[in-house]
């Protein structure tokens, strides 16, 4: 959710601070600040808004230290105000902190009564004023950090700088992700290899509720126990190069556009043309035994889930479950015993779907991770991982991590089928022949980006906008309005197009476009009925279809390439994403940074 650095250096740490912040912006943008050590005294800059605004301040007034930490901000607790910019301080302390304290109000009231002031809303604020209560009483900053630790509820990271510490900096972990990083005589704190991608990539990752204490020369690693613990160093594959726009105006247009390149990359590492097979990691589990698939994710991951569903059960024929991560535990689910729980998340770090993976494996379930960070929490507590490959993805609204996303789960789909005996050899160099020929379909579909960005202009003045498909494309339907919603403001919402009928077709009238989504496939006739009963009630239909057939009284209709089973899902999240990045550039709406959302939801 928020973005966390700190580095112990032996040059000045401000610019490197603030670039290191631009590659987490992702992870938050309400408010972003800095402290320092300078010559052992702590000082810091904030500012509420996008980072540009802290550049401001900092402009005006500098800040010279070689030791500091930096954080940039989504929302919890407290408005997106300076006072509630991190880092927080206090005369003993400096620290950035990503996550919830669920019990800060009791440790709140409990300082205030110790006399503390506070000047912030935030829950962040209540561990600053508790570790300096610790060192007001005269614990070492060691001893006052475990003790803070020991008192705190809920899921967190943490970045600490003592004042008078020039060469001490802490870190901890309990629920969401912390990584250290070495250097020469530096030594570097972040929220996950991106924000220390220029600085090293060499990285320990904390597990859960580790802490350690760093100096310029060492770490030192403790678990939960205060036990002195050795974590593996890893080096991390993440660009040092900042990710760039390039000639597109928005990092969501860029990213639409490198669908077909990413998407093949994906499919490269999971198909083999030449033997006409699927080529999974190796699992310590016979997929061959698999009695029941459990799909659980959250957002734009959950729709590809959905779509999986329909994949995996008419090609593998096994039973599949789909749930939403954030309400998974929460029914008490029955397994069965020796299923597979697949848990989706670009990040890896999704808190909601983090814990559903603790749960399904505490049940005895074997534990699959699809993800696009191979070093994430969730990769690294997974019984295989299945990296998406689809690279930095910096827009907050998914797009291409969702494409690779399917183009993954539809290569799982053909390798559980060849498993099960549902599908012969033959079959399954069809369906990779299908699969490998996506990237180019997916190209062609991109060459109407002018055509979609005159219908988003058209729809960009309505209030209310509806999304209808059937079978495999009813999830695509969903997605769709989610990416309208997100980016757009524009209410929208995805319905299976035989349920208008149950209900929502009341909403029809002459000012609620809405898009059809209706390949010609077995259920195109039933389809294409639902949106002539719209068209009976005045609705403003545009249909995406590969019928050749031009259907009266339709708005607008955008003509597809005929696609396969497998491919076909794939190729029509294109326009809706378009759809969806069109209308927003219509209304002026911060595309890459959309209000009240971050890119890693890291909290409950």
């Amino acid at each position: 959710m928020c973005g966390i650095v700190g580095i112990l250096g032996k040059a000045p740490v401000t610019d490197r601070l603030v670039e290191s912040l631009k590659r987490l912006e992702y992870r938050g943008y309400d408010s972003a600040g800095i402290a320092v050590l300078s010559d052992g005294k702590l000082e810091r800059r904030r500012a509420p808004g996008k980072l540009k605004e802290l550049e401001l301040v900092l402009a005006a007034e500098p800040l010279d230290g070689m030791a500091g930490i930096g954080h940039t901000r989504w929302a919890t607790h407290g408005q997106p105000t300076k006072a509630n910019a991190h880092p927080h301080m206090t005369h003993r302390v400096a620290l950035v902190h990503n996550g919830i304290i669920e019990n800060f109000r009791t440790l709140k009231d409990d300082m205030i009564a110790a006399g503390m002031v506070f000047e912030s809303e935030t829950d962040t604020e209540v561990v600053a004023s508790l570790m300096t209560h610790y060192l007001d009483e005269g614990a070492t900053p060691l001893e006052a950090f475990t003790k803070t630790l020991g008192k705190l509820e809920g899921a967190f990271a943490l970045c600490v700088l003592v004042n008078g510490e020039e060469n001490l900096m802490f870190g901890a972990r309990r629920g969401s992700p912390l990584v250290i990083g070495y250097g020469e005589g530096e030594n570097y704190v972040g929220s996950d290899a991106t924000a220390l991608a220029s600085l090293s990539n060499r990285l320990i990752y904390l597990e859960e509720g580790d802490y350690a204490t760093l100096s310029r020369e060492t770490v030192q690693v403790f678990d939960e126990d205060g036990t002195p613990v050795s974590r593996p160093t890893t080096i991390s594959q993440v660009a040092a190069t900042m990710v760039d726009k390039g000639n597109y105006r928005h990092f969501m247009q860029k990213e639409i556009f490198e669908q077909p390149t990413v998407v093949a990359q994906a499919l490269g590492r999971y198909l083999d043309p030449n033997a006409g097979t699927v080529c999974l990691p190796e699992t310590p589990f016979d997929l061959a035994n698999i009695p029941r698939i459990t799909l659980i994710a959250c957002g734009t991951s959950y729709y590809a889930a959905e779509v999986a569903r329909y994949w995996i059960e008419q090609l593998a024929r096994i039973p599949v479950d789909v749930d939403i991560a954030s309400e998974f535990r929460y029914r008490e689910p029955v397994y069965t015993e020796g299923g597979l729980a697949i848990f989706i998340s670009q990040s890896g770090e999704t808190a909601d779907t983090l814990a559903a993976l603790r749960h399904a494996k505490a049940a005895g379930q074997h534990i699959a991770a699809l993800v696009n960070m191979p070093g994430s929490t969730m990769a690294r507590e997974a019984d295989v991982v299945l990296p998406i490959h689809a690279g930095p993805e910096i827009g907050v609204a998914s797009t291409k991590a969702f494409t690779c996303q399917l183009a993954v789960l539809a290569s799982l789909a053909v390798k559980l089928a060849s498993a099960k005996g549902e599908i012969n050899s033959n079959e399954e160099a069809g369906y990779v022949k299908e699969l490998n020929h996506i990237p180019a379909l997916m190209a062609e579909v991109l060459h109407h980006d002018e055509a979609l960005q005159g219908i988003a202009r058209s729809i960009s003045t309505a209030r209310d906008i509806l999304f209808v498909g059937r079978g495999i494309h009813y999830p695509i339907a969903m997605e769709g309005a989610l990416k309208l919603k997100e980016i757009s403001y524009i209410h929208a919402e995805g319905y299976a197009a035989g349920e208008l009928k149950h209900g929502p077709i009341a909403l029809i009238d002459e000012h609620v476009p809405v898009i059809g989504i209706a390949p010609e496939d077995s259920l195109f006739d039933k389809t294409l009925s639902n949106l002539q009963e719209i068209m009976a009630r005045q609705g403003k239909v545009v249909m995406f279809s590969d019928s050749e057939t031009k259907q009266e009284g339709m708005f607008a209709q955008l003509k597809m390439p005929s696609a396969g089973f497998l491919s076909s899902a794939i190729l029509y999240a294109i326009p809706v994403q378009l759809l969806a990045y069109y209308a927003a550039v219509e209304k002026g709406t911060d595309v890459d940074q959309p209000r009240n959302l971050a890119k890693s939801v890291t909290v409950e």
